[in-house]
């Protein structure tokens, strides 16, 4: 027999503690301000004591929980088929999502307070009305509710069959991809959705905006003394966009992109040869203490050597001018990568690798099992941090001893006084780098989801 609840509050206007527990539980971090707000505004508080029943297995299904303080111990039957029987909820977690399911059953789980616990509770009717307001957030809301019970409650895709907020033709329905199938493109649109709502990108258009105009003012409205030699920005753009280029370089000359592909595909093959070297580098300097011994006095002796110290040598080395440049250009690349996946082995927990041990995991398994995996958001930290150091190397090793190149075209547009060039040769390069660190941190994201996943649940 479950014991009697108190009272929940009544519903009414949305406060601003249940609006940020909303916006901090995985199904609804996606939401407006606006729909969030009126979800908050028919959730009802309850506060419930240590040991407290909230519901029994076969109940009635008509709410969903979230939990805003304290925790609570949800235990699946064994007829559901969940991987995880037993789940301990801590503050921001949602339960109770049966109400949201295709066939209405009756509560899947027992669900206990493990000590004094506020909860929401949302009325799963009330919750579709509101999602069907906005068919299209409404259904990411329902879609995050499958990932959700698919993924963390272990729940086999044939239980969480998630109700839709618009009822498509049979066929429409089929064609849907499954829980399992969404759960990386869900979560990768989450992430846009919530930064295009963020001031994020209107604060960078601004910041752009500024910088641009104490460009103009600086060097075409006051023309301040630092400043008089240098192009502004109406100068720059004419030229960048000239089908006749007075210096000879823009939008409309080949040359334009000759150069921009050589830079390419110079950095792209110091960059590979850095990650393939560098990962397995790091990842043992961090795991083997002997390894490290004999080899990180070393690695850190050469690594704060400037790049264009290693130039004369790389002449000597390499009789090809190519090659030359992309050794300069690994050279920086490798130290970033190995460093940062040395210091993502030494961040795991010990506890961990002990564990692994203690299961019968041999050394190999224990290094593929759980080294590897650890030690990832390192890794690509230091790959975002390894292509940009890539890039600047590039353009001293170019300025250097390239042909072609932006940083060719920055070093003889300067001896040639082509002062525009330079500009759009430093404006192209900082376009084309930003361009392959975003590229990185998306592969980063679609081989990490777990971690997407973990940072979407801290509402990071």
């Amino acid at each position: 027999m479950t014991p009697a609840s108190p009272p929940p509050a009544p519903a009414g206007a949305a406060d601003a503690d249940m609006v940020d527990a909303l916006r901090r539980a995985l199904p609804f971090v996606s939401l407006g301000p606006d729909l969030l707000s009126r979800v908050a505004a028919i959730a009802r508080r309850e506060s419930l004591g240590p040991g407290r029943r909230i519901y029994n297995a076969g109940d009635a299904s008509d709410d969903i929980y979230i939990v805003l303080s304290g925790s609570v111990q949800h235990t699946f039957g064994a007829e559901v088929g969940a991987k995880d029987a037993l789940r301990i909820l801590v503050p921001f977690e949602v339960f109770g999502w049966a109400a949201l399911l295709e066939d209405r059953p009756g509560r899947l789980a027992t669900a206990t307070t493990l000590q004094h616990a506020e909860l929401a509770r949302i009325n799963g009717e009330e919750l579709m009305q509101l999602l069907s307001a906005d068919p299209a957030a409404g259904q990411a809301v329902m879609n995050s509710f499958a990932t959700l019970i698919n993924t963390h409650y272990t729940v086999p895709e044939t239980r969480a069959r998630v109700r839709e907020v618009v009822r498509l033709p049979a066929a429409s329905r089929r064609a849907l991809p499954s829980a399992g199938e969404m759960s990386a493109l869900q979560l990768n649109l989450y992430r846009i959705s919530l930064w295009l709502k963020s001031p994020k990108p209107y604060l960078m258009i601004v910041g752009f905006i500024i910088f641009i105009g104490l460009w103009y003012y600086a060097s075409e409205v006051w023309k301040l003394p630092r400043f008089k030699e240098m192009p502004g920005p109406t100068v720059v753009v004419k030229e960048w966009f000239n089908p006749d280029p007075a210096y000879g370089l823009s939008v409309y000359t080949p040359e334009y992109y000759t150069h921009i592909w050589n830079s390419v595909r110079r950095v792209s093959i110091a960059f590979v040869l850095a990650t393939a070297l560098g990962v397995p580098f790091g990842l043992f300097l961090g795991w083997s203490p002997k390894f490290r011994e004999y080899v990180f006095p070393v690695f850190e002796t050469l690594r704060p050597i400037p790049i264009l110290a290693w130039v004369p040598l790389a002449i000597l080395m390499f009789t090809q001018t190519e090659s030359s440049v992309i050794y300069l250009t690994f050279l920086a690349s490798f130290f970033a990568t190995a460093l940062n996946t040395m210091l993502g082995v030494q961040s795991i927990d010990e506890s961990y690798t002990r564990a692994a041990a203690c299961l019968g995991a041999s050394k190999w398994q224990v290094f593929r099992e759980v080294i590897v995996p650890g030690s990832l958001p390192f890794v690509f930290t230091g790959l975002q941090i390894s292509v940009g150091v890539a890039w600047f190397s590039l353009v001293a090793a170019e300025m250097v001893s390239g042909q072609y190149g932006l940083g060719y075209v920055i070093n003889t547009s300067y001896t040639d006084v082509k002062y525009p060039t330079i500009v759009i040769g430093m404006i192209t390069l900082g376009a084309v780098g930003y361009s392959t660190s975003a590229l990185v941190r998306l592969l980063g994201d679609h081989l990490m989801q777990w971690r997407v996943r973990e940072l979407a649940l801290g509402a990071r």
